[in-house]
């Protein structure tokens, strides 16, 4: 039936996964994404991320629902062999304090020959520091109003990018949310690079309220598909 995608993804919306939900929902399907997804887990980073009792962890894309995440410009269209294989991992400390996220990037995503494109990598700012704040922005959506960029070295393809962010001030409906990208040390020792610098305003829409129907709960799952709606404005 035509209207069965529709039926799933209202179902998706009411009841969407939990975050540990998402960590189970993402299956490699092939030796590179499982090799790469058995390295973020055994990395001593996400060992200690998951002993800190503040940090919830999540994947964000797997609480689109899946007939949106294929329209989803990090969750669909750039997801795969190549791209963003698997599905980035994240921690959230309560209350929107800071995020921390880590992600492969392919071979597929660069502008100069072999060097990830700056775009992308703003897409990542953008939308990291968006999830940063929005706990603590009202219906927990908030819409891109400023973002700026400041590019420190060359982001190299085939690599794990850390993006880390932190909400620097809240005001009503507004949040400013300071962050930046860098490198993943693969060996023991190794300091990682800052590959670029970010600051972002995001302001949660007056419509949200209307937006929202009074019979869903006001909780951080509201918007299953927050991440599709909210960090593109």
């Amino acid at each position: 039936m035509a209207v069965a995608p529709a039926y799933e993804s209202v179902g998706a919306i009411l009841s969407p996964p939990s975050d540990a939900d998402t960590l189970q929902s993402f299956a490699p399907q092939d030796d590179d994404a499982k090799a790469k997804e058995d390295f973020i887990n055994s990395h001593p980073l996400a060992a200690s991320l998951r002993t800190n009792p503040d940090l919830t962890e999540s994947r964000p894309h797997m609480k689109i629902p899946p007939a949106w995440r294929k329209h989803n410009l990090t969750g669909g269209t750039l997801a795969g062999p190549g791209k963003i294989a698997i599905p980035p991992f994240s921690w959230t400390e309560r209350e929107g304090k800071t995020y921390v996220q880590i992600t492969h990037v392919g071979t597929d995503l660069c502008g100069h020959m072999g060097i990830i494109h700056g775009g992308f990598l703003a897409t990542m700012l953008d939308e990291g520091l968006a999830r940063c704040c929005f706990p603590v922005l009202p219906y927990n959506v908030g819409m891109t109003a400023k973002l700026e960029i400041n590019y420190k070295a060359p982001a190299m393809a085939d690599q794990y990018l850390v993006l880390r962010a932190t909400t620097v001030k809240v005001e009503g409906r507004k949040a400013w949310v300071d962050g930046h990208i860098e490198t993943l040390p693969t060996e023991e020792g190794q300091e990682p690079t800052i590959l670029a610098t970010a600051s972002a305003l995001y302001i949660s829409p007056k419509q949200a309220s209307v937006c929202i129907p009074e019979s869903l709960p006001l909780t951080p799952n509201v918007f299953a598909n927050r991440d599709a709606l909210a960090v593109n404005g």
